[in-house]
């Protein structure tokens, strides 16, 4: 399944400028391990990453004006970061599988002279095959909505400068630099320039890496879970996959009753080894056609519904629904996990999360924020992420396993959380 190894985030909010994990030009870095967590204090920018995240997926799906306006961000003036007059910038650089060539995908948004966000630059690009050292070569790159893209990877010469027929002096220079191999090229002009050139042209057969990155970020899970949700009364009818918001998890447990019952059973076992007395968990509608999410608890002959149950045992219900999706999504993103769960049950929570991340099935690529100590007591320095507030207002961040002396002390036993509580991790 594809994994994210880096990511670099430019002029979005409070994150001015960070790096996490390997990017194609930072090959001596450690890429993102399959679970990461970032921790950090109230107020330093773990929403705002996590939200960067939604922001990526938003614009595939809804174009970079509407992304700038949905989920309460407030347009591009509010999202940028503040003092700041340059776009924003994301690069990520991701693998579709383990053997595959990392591709690198390059993204900014400006206003453009009404004022309006725009899509200023995008591009694709991957090493080819052979290559370890110098530049990847683009296979797709985009100037206000205008530029090449190359179908396929075969054996030939670079594209005709002369058939390019708009001022993109740095796209010229860029091309002639990676001097790509394919004959197989063609000029690209979208309509809209507030639509991502990946949304576009992967849709097509000819473009099948466009169309593979296109799917992983459609793929693209974050949580916005909230237990209210969860005790809606959605019409009954079986779904596949749990929402953003939780509130389809009847319909899920419908799903997961019917076509997967091994599947839905290991669940039951596993939260009623974490939440004393709940043995059965199962679906009833009532007269109008509405669906009932049921527990039944130990020693009790009558089930409570959704509306009973605590907010703790809802999530933790959902975050295991969700973990035992047949088909998983390539990237789970979860904020503050934690929040209503009794302590005892982060560490357990955290490692669900890890052997999905790791499991053989090639699970999801877990990514979450949390301020829990409990949580990163379970967790490795390789897998945390320090996130601090400087002086200046911008976020820096820094793996934990870059404190040597944090290694050491929890390779003598130390728990990483309890380090964090006694001010051990530090970002500066």
């Amino acid at each position: 399944m594809a994994k994210i190894e880096g990511i670099r985030i430019k002029n979005f909010r409070s994150l001015r400028d960070v790096t996490l994990g390997k990017l194609w030009n930072l090959q001596q870095e450690t890429p993102l391990t399959p679970m990461t967590a970032v921790i950090g204090k109230n107020g330093v920018g773990k929403s705002t990453l996590f939200d960067a995240f939604g922001f990526l997926a938003d614009c595939l799906r809804s174009g970079v004006e509407e992304a700038c306006d949905l989920r309460g961000r407030g347009g591009f003036n509010r999202i940028c970061s503040q003092g700041k007059s340059g776009p924003l910038e994301f690069e990520l650089y991701y693998k579709e599988d383990g053997n595959a060539r990392p591709i690198t995908y390059e993204l900014s948004i400006a206003l453009d002279k009404s004022q309006r966000p725009y899509v200023q630059k995008e591009r694709l690009r991957q090493r080819r095959k052979g290559q370890k050292h110098g530049w990847p070569f683009s296979f797709l790159v985009l100037n206000k909505g205008k530029g090449v893209a190359w179908k396929e990877e075969t054996e030939g010469t670079l594209i005709d400068e002369g058939t390019v027929q708009f001022d993109l002096t740095d796209l010229i220079d860029l091309i002639e630099r990676d001097k790509e191999e394919s004959r197989e090229t063609e000029v690209v002009e979208l309509n809209d320039n507030r639509r991502l050139g990946i949304a576009t042209l992967g849709s097509l057969k000819q473009h099948p890496r466009i169309s593979a990155f296109r799917q992983f970020i459609e793929g693209w899970y974050l949580s916005y879970f909230t237990p209210d949700a969860a005790r809606s009364l959605p019409m009954a009818g079986a779904q596949k996959h749990l929402n953003i918001h939780g509130d389809n998890l009847g319909n899920v447990v419908q799903f997961m009753e019917r076509e997967h019952p091994k599947r839905f059973q290991s669940i039951i076992d596993r939260i009623a080894s974490k939440i004393p007395g709940v043995q059965i968990i199962d679906t009833d509608k009532t007269a109008d056609g509405r669906l009932l999410l049921r527990f039944n608890d130990k020693g009790f002959d009558d089930p409570f519904y959704a509306q009973q149950m605590s907010d703790g045992t809802l999530k933790v219900f959902a975050y295991l629904l969700l973990l035992e999706d047949p088909t998983p999504p390539p990237f789970l993103c979860i904020e503050e996990p934690e929040n209503g769960l009794y302590h005892k049950l982060l560490e357990s929570l955290a490692h669900e999360f890890r052997e999905h991340a790791t499991g053989r099935k090639g699970g999801s690529q877990v990514f979450i924020t949390t301020h829990q100590p409990y949580f990163v007591d379970a967790l490795s320095p390789e897998e945390v992420w320090i996130l601090e507030k400087g002086d200046d207002g911008f976020s820096t961040i820094k793996r934990a396993s870059e404190n040597q002396t944090v290694k050491n002390m929890v390779d003598e036993g130390l728990p990483l959380g309890g380090l964090w509580y006694s001010d051990y991790l530090d970002a500066r």
